[in-house]
């Protein structure tokens, strides 16, 4: 029913950046919250960002300051701009969507990316 499809993960040298991209579609009425987890080897998943529909945003702690998190509500996409990057931002990257669709109009789902693999190392 929906798809998140992502873009833009890579290798990059510590103190460089990179913009992930992550669009969705599919039988979409309306996309409430989106965002970003990541996940390093050995390591739980945890939230990095997320934006709201009215874009009020929130950020983990350690990407205060250097990640800015948008989206386009016309393109359905959402955009993880990261600078200053750091080792320990290695990790692969995971947008996610809380969708409300055609088939379950009362009700929203969440909705996940297949990841992309971002790895800073000099």
């Amino acid at each position: 029913q929906v798809q998140l499809v992502e873009s833009g993960g890579g290798l990059v040298q510590p103190g460089g950046s990179l913009r992930l991209s992550c669009a969705a579609s599919g039988s979409i009425i309306t996309i409430n919250d989106m965002g970003w987890h990541r996940q390093a080897p050995g390591k739980e998943r945890e939230l990095v960002a997320r934006i709201t529909s009215g874009g009020s945003t929130i950020y983990e702690d350690s990407v205060k300051g250097r990640f800015t998190i948008s989206r386009d509500n016309a393109k359905n996409t959402v955009y993880l701009q990261m600078n200053s990057v750091k080792p320990e931002d290695t990790a692969v990257y995971y947008c996610y969507a809380w969708v409300v669709t055609t088939a379950a109009i009362w009700s929203e789902n969440r909705y996940w990316g297949q990841g992309t693999q971002v790895t800073v190392s000099s």
